[in-house]
């Protein structure tokens, strides 16, 4: 098991994605907090299911008083926080527009989401990893933040600054023995993507891929447990394209 009694916080862990994060995690040996401002209590069950040990805890990555809530109740639980993965993010639901008929509404609703509440979720655990003298901290970016998106600005700006974000923190916090990385999927076939892209359109992405295959959730989750594993410990500041070679990074 690559993870062995590891204790992993994951946010935006309910459904989609970050649950099949959650659930390759616990495979692997991984204690898992389910962490979103959804239910967490059915992906805390299927965790338990697989015979995994799962904490659920209803958070707003947006709220500073939150996040530190977070942190203390899995530190009260499991005793450590070894690995963070910063899944939550708004997708699901985002109207294509041109630029300028984003409201700033908008553009602050998931800015405050996707980037101050990856923000705040680092702030929150670092103290911790500090002290234990060891961490991992994954991010989920987006291809979109290397090729660009049209009419989908906010979502593509805030992926941007995630892969930012991961650079800088990595270097603050090396000395730490604390590492940073991203994961950039592609077009992930979830029922977010699904309410938003056709299977025509979707067939017709694949075949702009190295590899003609649409890329599921499970694929991403291989790569987070890389990074959220001792296999990564010199890997840092970088940003792994999960997208069947559509990009190219």
């Amino acid at each position: 098991m690559r993870v062995k009694d590891k204790v992993a916080i994951v946010t935006g862990s309910a459904q989609g994605m970050g649950t099949a994060h959650a659930l390759r995690l616990a495979k692997e040996g991984a204690k898992v907090v389910i962490c979103d401002i959804l239910d967490c209590e059915p992906a805390a069950k299927e965790v338990k299911a697989i015979g995994g040990e799962a904490l659920a805890l209803k958070t707003d990555i947006t709220s500073e008083q939150g996040t530190g809530e977070m942190a203390r109740k899995t530190i009260e639980r499991f005793g450590r926080i070894d690995i963070l993965v910063n899944n939550a993010a708004i997708f699901g639901g985002i109207q294509f527009k041109p630029f300028d008929q984003i409201t700033v509404e908008e553009w602050d609703r998931l800015m405050a989401v996707n980037l101050k509440g990856m923000f705040l979720c680092c702030k929150a655990v670092l103290p911790y990893m500090k002290k234990q003298g060891k961490g991992k901290i994954v991010n989920i970016s987006s291809g979109v933040a290397f090729s660009g998106l049209p009419y989908f600005l906010h979502y593509t700006t805030s992926k941007g600054g995630v892969v930012s974000l991961t650079r800088g923190l990595a270097r603050e916090v090396g000395e730490f023995n604390i590492n940073v990385n991203a994961v950039a999927p592609g077009m992930v076939w979830t029922p977010a993507t699904q309410g938003i892209v056709s299977e025509e359109v979707a067939k017709e992405i694949t075949k702009k891929q190295c590899i003609h295959k649409i890329v599921q959730p499970e694929d991403v989750a291989w790569a987070v447990l890389f990074l959220a594993s001792d296999e990564s410990d010199m890997i840092t500041g970088q940003t792994l394209v999960v997208n069947g070679g559509e990009i190219l990074h």
